[in-house]
């Protein structure tokens, strides 16, 4: 047996004995005969950001032949109300069969698949998200010659009454093992279900935010994945938020994904990782150091980062998060193993040393390739963002600095590269010098509009959602937001228990 295929979580994989890429319909159809299946969900995203499920009692095989092939109606209208006008909003949904996985919380059993919007011609819907995003990563490709991938770092918190026992200490609960994390062995379970519907999962750990407020302890929690082809990324996203949310409710904890929920804690974030592949092998590096190629999509990404707020910050408690020393960016920037800027660039084992074999005496030097490891992340996002329409964007950004004059690119990614804490007081005049990111919804929507010719080059987004993430935004109606609810505790209170469950 392959030992991809064996050590896979999802049950599908091991009874056909092919990865989930290779998925047909026929594999489909004799998976359910075979454990006989009597129920199909069909699970899509919508504008909202949660994911929406249709049920299908299986009757006969020619009733699941038809459903597989030819999907059902749904109303868009409802499902994209920003999007989609009520007097035209028929949609259809088809699953994509390389999605499917067995519904771990179903009492009965139960296949899923996700699937994909098509307008009434039968062709793919230009406004859905899904579609945004695989016509972003075919712009990249096509441009490029390279494969854009991506991985997430989901952070969200888990609450319960305290119980008063081993307190954690306030705001550093950084990889806290038990018992002073309190929530290990939920997460550990929230990753086995995870990967049971597909996430390929990198690791999980305690996060550096906790605390106790009104009885009840606040722990915070991060699942990140491992970097997949940027579409399959965004997907496994959807589904650890739905694995989370589900599981905790059994549980009876209540978890939250909102990037701000109290006053002077830190936030949540939802910070993207990237890599760029070609034949294998990672772009991102040449000779141990960062790539031309890598400081070029920086500097694409540098030069968008304002208007990428509109696709991953989209509600008022975002910018809540996006303040000084709390772990999450203010300027537009970038820096190497630096928490304080924009875009990171983490640790890349590129230090041609065999630490495992100087840990271990008794191993000889591996040789093992750290290469496929560097990535640069994203620390702006938060859970608030429509996954699909973030990663497209970043996608798009990446493409735009590869785009530019090799110069031009190069020449702002040294500008706009810091190597200091921006936010000490002796690198004031560096942080002055720096372009601030948007500090409300509607700063990102004009943002979005000075750039949207950008993301709408190549027929990636559509001219109607950029229209429709714009009205959204600007809807809000938060400029001076911030400054209302500094003098009134209370207001922003509201604004959490308002959006404590977004995305």
């Amino acid at each position: 047996m392959n030992k991809e295929i064996e050590m896979n979580a999802n049950p599908l994989v091991a009874f056909l004995q092919k990865p989930a890429a290779e998925f047909t319909k026929a594999d489909i159809l004799t998976y359910i005969e075979e454990k006989g299946i009597r129920m199909v969900n069909f699970m899509y995203p919508a504008e909202d950001g949660r994911m929406k499920t249709l049920n299908f009692m299986i009757n006969n095989r020619a009733y699941l032949e038809a459903i597989l092939t030819s999907g059902e109606r749904v109303d868009g209208s409802s499902l994209f109300p920003s999007f989609i006008e009520a007097g035209n909003s028929d949609l259809y949904v088809i699953p994509r069969f390389r999605t499917a996985f067995m519904d771990p919380f179903a009492e009965i059993p139960t296949l899923c698949m996700l699937c994909s919007y098509f307008n009434k011609e039968g062709e793919p819907l230009d406004c859905s998200p899904e579609q945004t995003l695989h016509r972003a990563a075919q712009a990249f490709t096509a441009s490029t010659g390279m494969t854009f991938e991506a991985m997430g770092e989901l952070e969200y918190y888990v609450i319960a009454e305290d119980d008063g026992m081993f307190p954690a200490t306030d705001q550093r609960g950084y990889h806290e093992s038990a018992p002073y994390a309190k929530f290990n062995e939920f997460r550990k379970q929230c990753m086995t279900y995870i990967a049971q519907t597909g996430g390929q999962i990198k690791y999980g750990h305690s996060e550096v935010g906790n605390f106790t407020l009104d009885g009840k302890v606040y722990e915070q929690n991060e699942i990140e994945f491992l970097p997949n082809p940027v579409e399959s990324a965004a997907d496994q996203l959807m589904l650890a938020k739905w694995v989370i949310r589900n599981l905790a409710w059994r549980h009876e904890l209540n978890v939250t994904f909102a990037p701000k929920i109290t006053v002077g804690k830190a936030g949540s974030g939802l910070h993207i990782h990237m890599r760029m592949m070609k034949e294998g092998s990672n772009c991102m590096l040449h000779n141990g150091e960062l790539s031309e190629e890598a400081r070029r999509a920086i500097a694409g990404m540098m030069v968008l980062a304002p208007s990428i707020t509109a696709f991953g910050n989209k509600n008022p408690t975002s910018y809540f998060r996006l303040v000084p020393h709390q772990e999450a960016p203010t300027n537009v920037c970038w820096g190497d193993r630096n928490r304080s800027v924009l875009v990171r660039v983490p640790l890349g084992w590129t230090a041609d040393k065999d630490m495992s074999a100087l840990a271990n005496p008794l191993e000889t030097p591996a040789h093992y390739d750290t290469t496929q490891k560097q990535t640069v992340e994203m620390r702006s996002p938060d859970s608030s963002a429509d996954v699909y329409q973030l990663m497209a964007g970043l996608c798009v950004a990446c493409r735009h600095g590869l785009e530019m004059p090799k110069e031009e690119a190069l020449r702002i990614a040294a500008d706009k590269y810091v190597n200091v804490d921006i936010h000490k007081a002796e690198n004031a005049a560096k942080l002055a010098a720096l372009e601030q990111l948007p500090v409300c919804c509607v700063d990102s929507a004009a943002c979005l509009e000075r750039q949207r010719e950008v993301y709408e080059e190549a027929g990636v987004f559509s001219p109607r959602m950029i229209d429709g993430i714009i009205r959204t935004l600007r809807a809000f109606d938060d400029t001076r937001l911030h400054e209302t609810v500094s003098k009134d505790s209370n207001q922003m209170l509201a604004l959490v228990r308002r959006f404590f469950h977004c995305g």
